[in-house]
C-alpha cells in the first residue's frame, strides 16, 4: 500500500468486540501514509479507547454529533474531501441505520453526508448475520454502492464457530488498496 499516494480515509468504528481489530487497521493505514480520521460510536467506546486510536492515527477521535471543534458540525467538516469511508466493524445496528437512512449518531450522519466510496466490514454473531433483516440491509447497501468485505467463518466471541467474524485488518487494507487502484485506473 505504501506506493500509492496518501488518501483521506474516515475510519468508522461501531460497537462490537471486533473493534479491537480497528486499532490494527488504523495503524496499517497510517503507516501507509494515509490521513486517517477515526469516528467512534458510543458503543465502540465500550470496546476500545479513544487514546489508542488517537495515538495510532495522529488525530483526535470524533465521537459526538455536536462538537465545538467543528463549527459547521463534524458530520459536515469530516466528510469534506474524503477518498474513502470505511466502517470496521460494521455491526448489525450500524448496517440497519445506514440501509434505512437513520442518522442518530455522528457515524450514521456522516454516512449520509459522505460522497466518497464506502467499504463495510461486517462483524456480528452467526445467528445475527443470518437474519433475513440483516441480509436485506446488506443487499440494500450493496445496491447503494457500498463495498462489503467479509464477514469470515471462524471462532466468534460468543465462543462458537460460525460466520460473522470481521475480516482481518490485512484483508481489509488489501481491499482498500484494490479500491484505490481501481479508482486510479479509471481516472
Amino acid at each position: 500500500m505504501s506506493t500509492e499516494p496518501a488518501k483521506r480515509i474516515l475510519l468508522g468504528i461501531a460497537g462490537g468486540i471486533a473493534a479491537y481489530k480497528a486499532a490494527d487497521l488504523c495503524s496499517k493505514l497510517a503507516q501507509a501514509g494515509h490521513h486517517v480520521q477515526v469516528v467512534m460510536t458510543s458503543g465502540a467506546k465500550n470496546f476500545i479507547g479513544e487514546t489508542t486510536l488517537s495515538a495510532l492515527s495522529g488525530r483526535p477521535v470524533a465521537t459526538e454529533s455536536f462538537d465545538p471543534r467543528y463549527p459547521l458540525g463534524p458530520h459536515i467538516e469530516l466528510a469534506v474531501n474524503l477518498d474513502l469511508m470505511v466502517i470496521a466493524p460494521a455491526t448489525a445496528s450500524i448496517l440497519a441505520k445506514l440501509a434505512h437512512g437513520h442518522a442518530d449518531d455522528l457515524l450514521s450522519t456522516l454516512y449520509l453526508q459522505n460522497t466518497a466510496p464506502v467499504l463495510l466490514a461486517p462483524a456480528m454473531s452467526d445467528p445475527m448475520w443470518n437474519q433475513p433483516a440483516v441480509q436485506r440491509n446488506i443487499e440494500t447497501l450493496r445496491n447503494d454502492g457500498c463495498q462489503i468485505v467479509g464477514p469470515e467463518k471462524g471462532w466468534l466471541s460468543c465462543r462458537v464457530q460460525g460466520v460473522g467474524r470481521m475480516s482481518e485488518p490485512t484483508k481489509i487494507a488489501g481491499e482498500i488498496h484494490t479500491l484505490f487502484s481501481a479508482t486510479t485506473k479509471r481516472s
